[in-house]
């Protein structure tokens, strides 16, 4: 028992040294109520040097005001001095940037804006912005800003709703292309950016990183609690290999594990592991 506790702390130890920005637990750690680190990001993104940002916050949960409705949990919220709120989001993968969800994410930061009585000249804008690991588009842009307009005319709708994608993988010698390059570092010494290298060095180098641990450690389990028994509700015993190898390889995908460590991190017998093995 002794000895798959110090492994498994080996395994957790490991997920956090290969963590960087694009990973949104470290993210929303690194940018909660830090205001510094979020006004840098959205005046480097945004292209706008006045933006005074007063509050920040992470995983901020929205409820769906419609009965069975889908809630989100949101990476960042964050308000600037004007009233205006943005909403950060990191993702690995293109489909977790899906074009629909940017809408949907947009419209339930709007819902929430206008109070009883307030009349809908008084919506403050509201920007979603999703920072994705790959150009999801593919047209080696840095930013992707999308705003609604008026097709006859091309003229600017101006609903004061905008969407915005950044490409990760841009690597340029200006100022998001330093951004971008900070938000695949998992050292603080690589980092450019000062507000970012401070939150990351202390996350994961300093005093923060027993939190970091236990973060991590507390999604691996929920993540494989959560995913067993939707599996073992789906299949019947028969179908047990087949539940824990999505449960595992799910696993690998999101928290960047190989096989072994995936199957430790939620204690596979080793029978299980064998058979595992020759499918993984």
């Amino acid at each position: 028992m002794k000895e798959e506790m110090i492994q498994d702390s080996k395994i957790v130890e490991q997920i956090v040294d290969d963590m960087d920005l694009f990973d949104d637990d470290l993210m929303s750690m690194v940018f909660d109520r830090n205001i510094p680190a979020t006004e840098l990001l959205l005046k480097i993104i945004l292209k706008q040097g006045d933006i005074t940002v007063i509050s920040v916050v992470s995983q901020r949960g929205f409820q769906n005001p419609i009965v069975g409705g889908r809630d989100i949990r949101l990476d960042i919220l964050a308000k600037d001095s004007t009233g205006r709120y943005y909403n950060i989001e990191v993702q690995k993968k293109p489909e977790g940037a899906h074009v629909r969800r940017a809408r949907f994410n947009s419209s339930m930061m709007d819902v929430r804006m206008l109070k009883a009585g307030q009349e809908f000249s008084e919506l403050r804008d509201s920007y979603m912005v999703f920072i994705t690991q790959t150009d999801i588009f593919g047209h080696g842009l840095p930013v992707y800003t999308v705003n609604r307009y008026f097709e006859e005319i091309e003229d600017s709708f101006n609903d004061g709703s905008h969407i915005v994608y950044v490409n990760g993988s841009y690597q340029g010698e200006d100022a998001i292309g330093k951004l971008m390059h900070d938000f695949g570092c998992k050292e603080s010494k690589d980092i450019y950016y000062p507000e970012l290298a401070e939150g990351v060095k202390h996350f994961k180098e300093e005093g923060g990183r027993k939190i970091m641990c236990e973060a991590v450690e507390k999604y691996a389990q929920s993540y494989a609690e959560k995913y067993a028994q939707s599996y073992a509700e789906k299949y019947a015993e028969t179908k047990r290999i087949d539940a824990l190898y999505e449960v595992v390889k799910n696993l690998m995908e999101t928290m960047k594990l190989n096989a072994e460590q995936a199957m430790s991190a939620i204690k596979i017998s080793e029978n299980d592991k064998e058979v595992l093995l020759k499918r993984l």
